[in-house]
C-alpha cells in the first residue's frame, strides 16, 4: 500500500499540471473573440437561457457522477475495507456539488453569446425551428467542440477537487486513505 502512494502523488502532480495547462489554452481560446466583441449582460443571459431550454444539464450531472466512480476506483483498492464509509463520503461530495451546474452553464451561454447576436439569440429561444434555429444547427458542430474543451478542463479540475473532498470526508470519519 505505501509503495501506491508516490504514484497517487505523481498522478495528483500530472493532473494538476493538466488542469493548469488546459486552462491556459481554454482560457486564451474563449478571451481572444472577446477581446474584439464585448458581450451584454442581456445577450449573455439570453445564450443562457437557450442553454437551459436545451437541458444540458445531463453532462453536468453525469460528470459529478463520472468524478465519483473514478475516485471509488482509486480509493477502494488501497482499502477494500471501507467500501461503506467510502460510499457515503462520495454521496455527501456529489450532494455539495448539486445546484453548482449553474457555473459550468454561464461558461458554456459564453460559447453561444460568442457566435451568436444578440437579436440571433432572442430568435433561437423564441423559435429554435426558424432559419435562425437551423443556423444554430448547422453552428452545434463547432461549438460542440469548444464546449467539449470546457467540459475537459471542469472534468479535470472537478476529479482532482472531488477526490480530495471525499479524501477529507473520510478523514473526518478517522479513516486515512
Amino acid at each position: 500500500m505505501t509503495g501506491n502512494k508516490p504514484m497517487t502523488f505523481l498522478t495528483r502532480r500530472a493532473t494538476t499540471f493538466l488542469a493548469a495547462a488546459l486552462t491556459l489554452i481554454l482560457s486564451a481560446f474563449v478571451a481572444l473573440p472577446a477581446a474584439s466583441q464585448e458581450i451584454t449582460p442581456e445577450h449573455l443571459a439570453m445564450a443562457r437561457k437557450y442553454i437551459d431550454l436545451t437541458d444540458h444539464s445531463g453532462i453536468y450531472e453525469a460528470t459529478i457522477v463520472q468524478a465519483g466512480i473514478n475516485t471509488y476506483r482509486q480509493l477502494l483498492p488501497q482499502n477494500p475495507e471501507i467500501a461503506e464509509p467510502l460510499n457515503k463520503a462520495i454521496e455527501t461530495v456529489i450532494s455539495a456539488y448539486k445546484g453548482r451546474k449553474g457555473e459550468l452553464f454561464d461558461q458554456m451561454a459564453r460559447v453561444y453569446a460568442l457566435t451568436f447576436a444578440p437579436e440571433e439569440m432572442q430568435q433561437i429561444v423564441d423559435f429554435y425551428s426558424s432559419p435562425v434555429g437551423q443556423k444554430l444547427s448547422k453552428a452545434n458542430a463547432e461549438l460542440n467542440s469548444t464546449i467539449q474543451r470546457v467540459m475537459n478542463v471542469f472534468s479535470v479540475n472537478l476529479n482532482t477537487e472531488f477526490f480530495a473532498k471525499v479524501r477529507a470526508e473520510l478523514k473526518a470519519q478517522g479513516i486515512d486513505t
